[in-house]
């Protein structure tokens, strides 16, 4: 994760944090943004996983 994405996703729990109106403490934000950057880093592992053409969804999902 580049600096430029984690300034990013800092900016975006402060705003999401004021438009729902929580009262996010300061000590906790540092902790919140970690927890937003791990987030980010594990869903793109998932977005970036090239899957090939032919394979199509599942009807029903069978463990």
């Amino acid at each position: 994760m580049n600096e430029t994405t984690t300034k990013n996703l800092a900016t975006y729990v402060e705003i999401t944090a004021q438009m729902l109106n929580l009262n996010l403490k300061p000590e906790y934000l540092a902790g919140t943004i970690s927890n937003f950057v791990a987030i980010a880093t594990l869903a793109y592992l998932v977005t970036d996983f090239k899957l090939p053409e032919e394979i199509e969804a599942a009807p029903i999902f069978r463990p």
